[in-house]
């Protein structure tokens, strides 16, 4: 439908558009010939104003009723903008006049899927396939139907035979990908990215996808490679500089992801999601007061941005400031109560202004959402056991242990507040178990018991399973 010299006349382009959208502003009428109206219909569309697209296409026909680009047009904005039964009637007209015509039977299937009529959808694009000779895109959309069922498996054989039509189908290469990942196989999608790049290494998205690929099996330098490769042939490409900073931050490198995340800056229109993890990155490099500047941004453009919320609390902690970083805390919250680091964050902060009661509630709220994570666990038992509660204690460590039985360090700390607690027989049963785990973590009992070397008993056992 795009008129392929539509990029060699884009200032004459550019100047229709205007052109448009002045007569929609004045609620005029003004002529424009077929072609340029297909063109500011498909520039509208491809930008997603449907809006303006479905005007274009409107006025179009009402000037040009038969042209076929149009109707399809149409039809496919109308299906963007949910208005799946209008077009479905629009192309069930257009099907009668123009029966054999197979862009029409193609979005018929596409809208059939939208209906969650899949199976009818599927038999639609089937008979297509018969006489098109653009194959791989029939698969493509069976694939995405597929998809959309949600049967991904069947989507993943859907998108490989369209890809075996045409090798060159980037979308039928992302979206195999996308299935791959939903059905665990991610890394099956690698040799059909390189494939792809063989025949166009100069395909900067491939190498993003490619990257992305990599990134999801956590094989980050290959990541680092591909998204560099992006780049390289695309140096504005904000989603590869995205992802790249996320990359150089998983592995911990946040001087490079803070780089990374300020080029975004350069290229990107800015969003809290951006600033947020530019924030992160200046965190980690203990950058405490530049990195506030970027949370309170990030939550300037979005303020239900609760990760920009938990961010200015944890750098407010970090510059001692405690109750400024509780109104935070409250407010990451009261946005997002199913993320168990804001209640762990919440618990610390009480624990260290000596609300007691509302840090025990905070530990038992986050470890009620996860489980698993250790140092909650940690922190719990150790605010009973500044309290001297040292039963308390161990039987928060009992708990940890039943989630967690290969934390070696659970059952050390076992050990300590059952020694404290008096429970001797216990405490070395747990502090066995904890050696056995991994010898080299006995030395957190050190920082509870500095004189342990007059421990007889405890010294000898520990000295048994050194190696």
């Amino acid at each position: 439908m795009l008129d392929p010299e539509y990029d060699d006349n884009r200032e004459d382009i550019q100047s229709s558009l205007k052109r448009f959208e002045k007569m929609l502003a004045q609620e005029e009428n003004s002529f424009f010939d077929l072609d340029t109206l297909e063109q500011i219909a498909d520039h509208y569309f491809i930008q997603s104003r449907f809006d303006e697209g479905l005007k274009a296409c409107d006025l179009g026909l009402l000037h040009f009723p038969y042209t076929l680009e149009l109707i399809v047009l149409k039809a496919q904005i109308l299906g963007e903008l949910e208005r799946a039964e209008e077009a479905m009637e629009l192309i069930e007209n257009s099907i009668l006049l123009f029966p054999s015509d197979t862009d029409l039977r193609i979005v018929k299937g596409s809208l059939l899927s939208q209906m969650k009529q899949h199976e009818a959808a599927i038999e639609q694009f089937l008979n297509v396939l018969e006489s098109t000779e653009e194959k791989d895109e029939v698969y493509f959309r069976i694939g995405l139907c597929y998809l959309n069922w949600p049967k991904p498996r069947e989507a993943v054989d859907m998108f490989k035979k369209a890809l075996e039509h045409n090798p060159e189908n980037e979308s039928a290469l992302v979206e195999l990908a996308n299935a791959l990942d939903e059905i665990g196989k991610i890394e099956e999608s690698i040799p059909f990215y390189k494939q792809f790049i063989d025949i166009d290494p100069f395909s900067f998205t491939a190498w993003y996808n490619l990257g992305i690929a990599y990134s999801k099996l956590k094989q980050y330098e290959k990541a680092i490679d591909a998204y560099e490769y992006s780049l390289a042939i695309e140096p504005t490409f904000g989603s590869s500089l995205f992802n790249l900073g996320n990359t150089f931050m998983n592995l911990n490198e946040y001087a490079k992801a803070e780089e990374a995340y300020r080029l975004c800056l350069q290229h990107d229109d800015p969003n809290p999601e951006l600033y947020c993890c530019l924030g992160a990155s200046l965190e980690r490099q203990r950058q405490f007061d530049e990195a506030l500047t970027f949370y309170k941004e990030s939550v300037k453009i979005d303020p239900l941005w609760d990760e920009g919320y938990y961010g200015l609390a944890v750098c407010l902690t970090e510059l001692d400031k405690w109750f400024e970083s509780l109104h935070f805390l409250k407010k990451a919250i009261k946005l997002n109560e199913a993320n168990p680091l804001y209640w762990t964050g919440l618990a610390d902060v009480e624990a260290y202004l000596g609300n007691t009661i509302s840090a025990d509630e905070a530990y038992q709220k986050s470890l009620e959402l996860d489980s698993f994570f250790a140092p909650t666990w940690v922190k719990w038992a150790q605010l009973h056991y500044d309290l001297e509660d040292f039963e308390k204690s161990a039987d928060i460590m009992l708990s940890a242990i039943d989630e967690l039985p290969e934390e070696a360090e659970l059952y050390y700390r076992s050990a300590i507040f059952l020694i404290k607690a008096g429970q001797f027989k216990e405490a070395f049963h747990f502090l066995e178990t904890g050696l056995v785990l991994d010898y080299d973590k006995h030395v957190l009992i050190f920082d509870y018991f500095p004189n342990l070397e007059t421990q007889k008993a405890i010294f000898k056992l520990i000295q048994q399973y050194k190696k």
